[in-house]
């Protein structure tokens, strides 16, 4: 379950992380009050559980009271990758000397939380892990034994921060991962964490992600699930697929969750960013794909769509029909590139070959090709 930024800073501010002041505004003139309350300038930052708000337009500064009610009014309402925007934060505006990426995530493969740190916050930080991967520092947690001194002054001394600051990075460090622990989180997130002009550390963005199995035990979130997901999630989920929201360009397509993670994996190696994971499961009918090809087809953030099947329960032909009927019922102007083979493919390659549309064999080249698409009508 994901929180907003306002839930997840009033947790921080529970356990004694720093946050600047902020209040939550549902119409302009409240968003105007706020503002002039607080102080200018401020920042105005969309309510949405989607990433890569920023530079979609839901972060935005504002200098006087009438430039805080116009960013309000054209933000509240609209659609930020999908999603409506109800509620606006209106914060004050830091003076940044330095930015510092936090996280606590659970390392799957080794069973156990891994802190991540990176002198260089505000960045997106999957981009870095790839450019620049020595840049961030990892150090694992005993979940039995819990977080220990040396491993806050390992981190400290790798962001490179003393005195003062280091006492402070320790204390919201070991902050975060009580509030990670306590909450059972899949990801606790602070990006940017900032050294103001002052020299004070304040999380200037928060991100909380509780694990979904763990919701029984977190009563206080009941009955929440309703604000949680995107449009397009809560219409997946209504259709029985799996899928998750991303902040890419590239819609993705497959059947069985390892070959859609490995497709997502080999999307990225080519330079591609997918913008979901999307499981039609085992099975599917062409009534199933044509409703998953529908929702990609009408995503904004999609131009590109990579279906990657590998037929054994799930037919080719059936496959076939479903994207062929979605293109003929909805039209699209996006680019669709297909990987098929397995049961029945010679009957989904002649229905996809009537309706104009080729395919690869081989899964790398494909998303090579959807990879070098998306870049091009990106530019």
């Amino acid at each position: 379950m994901k929180l907003y930024e306002y839930e997840a800073k009033k947790i921080f501010a529970d356990y004694g992380i720093p946050i600047s002041p902020y209040e939550i505004a549902t119409d302009p003139e409240s968003a105007r009050k706020s503002a002039e309350k607080l102080g200018f300038p401020v920042v105005i930052k969309a309510q949405v559980l989607v990433a890569g708000r920023g530079k979609a337009g839901g972060v935005k500064f504002a200098r006087d009271p009438d430039e805080a009610y116009n960013i309000a009014l054209q933000m509240l309402g609209s659609n930020i990758k999908g999603e409506i925007v109800k509620k606006v934060m209106v914060t004050n505006a830091v003076n940044i000397s330095k930015e510092i990426y936090v996280s606590i995530i659970v390392d799957r493969f080794v069973r156990k939380p891994v802190i991540l740190v990176s002198s260089e916050g505000g960045v997106d930080i999957e981009e870095l892990a790839v450019k620049a991967p020595e840049k961030i520092i990892r150090t694992h947690v005993d979940p039995l034994i819990g977080l220990r001194d040396y491993q806050l002054r390992y981190v400290t001394n790798h962001v490179g921060l003393f005195g003062q600051n280091a006492s402070q990075f320790m204390f919201i460090l070991r902050a975060l991962y009580m509030i990670f622990e306590n909450l059972d989180c899949d990801l606790a997130e602070i990006n940017p964490l900032v050294i103001d002009s002052n020299g004070n550390l304040i999380a200037v963005d928060a991100k909380i992600i509780i694990d979904d199995n763990a919701l029984f035990r977190r009563k206080e979130f009941a009955n929440r699930e309703s604000v949680e997901y995107s449009t397009f999630e809560i219409e997946a989920r209504q259709a029985g697929f799996n899928y998750v929201e991303l902040d890419g360009n590239i819609g993705i397509i497959c059947n069985g969750a390892g070959l859609t993670m490995a497709t997502m994996d080999t999307v990225y190696l080519k330079g591609g960013r997918p913008a979901n994971f999307l499981d039609v499961g085992g099975g599917a009918t062409s009534e199933i794909a044509e409703k998953a090809t529908s929702l990609l087809l009408r995503h904004p953030n999609v131009k590109v769509i990579f279906f990657n099947i590998l037929g054994g329960i799930t037919r080719c032909d059936e496959v076939a029909k479903g994207l062929i009927n979605a293109l003929n019922k909805y039209g699209s102007n996006k680019k669709i590139v297909v990987r098929m083979m397995g049961t029945n493919e010679e009957e989904g390659r002649r229905l996809l070959k009537e309706a104009g549309i080729d395919w690869y064999d081989s899964m790398e080249e494909a998303a090579a090709r959807t990879a070098e698409l998306a870049k091009t009508l990106e530019a």
